[in-house]
């Protein structure tokens, strides 16, 4: 199965984009080659400029009191188990705390490098960080793996408090939403949202033999799919037959 999301809210849009840079970053961290290096701080750079926006760390910290909230909420229920909700809240707090007593913004500390942000305004060009525009950093790549990893490492710790924030937030969310049988006629699918509750993120999975890819589209009222096949030359055609398929709304 090839499961696909769709946020249905900006927000919700910008934590999945910070966690698939978070998840690249984390799998470049380990390796050695200068290649990777490079990549691992063109992905800080990326983390950097998604998270720019002024509320970004305002809206975390709403989020994960809000969380907390609605799980104190469950205290005493006897379907939950009491042991388990109170880690995560545990895990709440300290992301919370942690996030909160950032100073300014979430990578203040990136930005207020001179050397990082020279490379930063380099990477957006093409070929920008070649030996003769910078040879600083040039010098830099040919240092041991060890000094790399261990300066990468100390510039990704002040990015750690939102990885993790957006990490546990997301989490909660994916868990909210149960997967349900779908089977959408003539490769297509519209479906209103129920009424008095907010869905922030649709999960949708498909069965790889299939070799389909979804067109997917919604808001707080509706969300609708359309199935494409992929032919040789790699443009999309819509298809007219039924397809069984896997859906989850979270809230």
């Amino acid at each position: 199965m090839i499961l696909y999301e769709y946020p249905l809210q900006e927000r919700i849009r910008t934590y999945l984009r910070l966690e698939h840079l978070f998840i690249q970053l984390q799998q470049l961290l380990p390796r050695v080659a200068a290649m990777d290096h490079h990549f691992a701080l063109a992905s800080m750079f990326e983390i950097l400029e998604v998270s720019t926006r002024a509320d970004l760390k305002s809206d975390l910290l709403k989020d994960l009191d809000r969380q907390k909230h609605t799980l104190d909420s469950y205290r005493g229920n006897p379907a939950i188990a009491e042991a388990a909700l109170d880690e995560v809240i545990q895990q709440l707090d300290q992301c919370f705390e942690t996030l909160n007593n950032l100073p300014g913004k979430v990578g203040q500390t990136l930005t207020e490098n001179d050397w990082l942000m020279a490379i930063r305004s380099r990477v957006v060009i093409p070929g920008g960080t070649c030996g003769f525009d910078l040879p600083a950093y040039h010098a830099w790549q040919h240092r041991p793996p060890a000094f790399r990893q261990a300066q990468l490492q100390q510039w990704a710790l002040s990015l750690k408090p939102m990885a993790d924030a957006v990490h546990i937030l997301l989490k909660l969310l994916r868990g909210s939403g149960a997967p349900q049988k779908v089977i959408v006629n003539n490769g297509q699918m519209q479906q209103s949202l129920p009424q008095g509750r907010t869905f922030l993120l649709l999960r949708l999975a498909l069965d790889d033999s299939l070799e389909l890819v979804p067109e997917i589209s919604g808001n707080r009222l509706m969300v609708s799919v359309r199935l494409l096949h992929q032919d040789e030359d790699h443009r999309l055609q819509a298809i007219t037959e039924d397809v069984s398929l896997e859906l989850a709304l979270c809230a």
